[in-house]
This record gives structure tokens, C-alpha cells and sequence, in this order.
């Protein structure tokens, strides 16, 4: 889809802080973060509804956010990782993984890190994929 930017961002056209990619799916770090290694879970064909996914395609998005998951509680050791499914904020499939510092956490934005510290974050989380 020509306007959406998580499938410019799959294209290459927009730069991105990339943990994890294969020819169908990719992960990266979200710029907006709540949390410190907050990523990104998408297909790189375009869908705009989670449910409209094909029973494999819906399968294998979980079970990469699970691979993703399991490196991020290695490499930055949160309590533990959230996963969230939203489907209004960009209309291209995506899940989010939180990874959770504090019991209570309540998802509120943090200072987007700087470029530097995006890449000791991603070069963290790639050593255990």
C-alpha cells in the first residue's frame, strides 16, 4: 500500500532499527517507545486487519513475536515482555512487545532514545536470535 508507512518501512524506503528479518516478516524497534526495547511484530505483505490474516499467517505473527519476545527478556531482562494487538494506530498489521521494567507499568511515552542507544538496544536483542 503506497501510503503506509510500516510497509515503506518493510520496503526499505523508510530507515528503521531492525531486530529480526525474514522474506515474510520483520521486527524493529518502535520509535515512540513506553518502554526501553519496545518493538514491532509485522508481516511485510500489507493486511489491515489482524483477522483477516490466513490461519498460518496469523500463527507464524505470533510465533515470531514470541521468538522476539524471548530475545528482548535475554537481552534487557525486564520482569517480562506484554504483547499488544491494536488495529487503529496504523492500519497495516502489527503486534507490539513491551517489555515491563515495574509491576505497574502503565504504557505512558519515554524519551525516544538516541540513535546510539536505538543500536546497543538492537544489537543487544539480535544476539540472542
Amino acid at each position: 500500500m503506497a501510503d503506509c508507512i510500516f510497509c515503506k518501512i518493510a520496503n526499505g524506503e523508510i530507515p528503521s532499527y531492525k531486530i529480526y528479518e525474514d522474506k515474510d516478516y520483520l521486527a524493529f524497534l518502535d520509535v515512540s517507545p513506553s518502554s526501553k526495547g519496545q518493538a514491532l511484530v509485522i508481516p511485510k505483505k500489507h493486511d489491515g486487519y489482524i483477522f483477516d490474516l490466513n490461519d498460518k499467517e496469523y500463527s507464524d505473527l505470533f510465533i515470531k513475536g514470541k521468538k522476539i519476545a524471548k530475545a528482548i527478556d535475554n537481552a534487557l531482562n525486564p520482569i517480562r515482555t506484554c504483547i499488544v494487538v491494536e488495529g487503529f494506530m496504523v492500519d497495516h498489521v502489527h503486534i507490539r512487545l513491551h517489555p515491563c521494567y515495574e509491576r505497574h507499568l502503565d504504557f505512558e511515552k519515554i524519551p525516544q532514545p538516541s540513535k546510539e542507544e536505538f543500536e546497543v538496544i538492537v544489537d543487544k536483542i539480535k544476539r540472542f536470535l
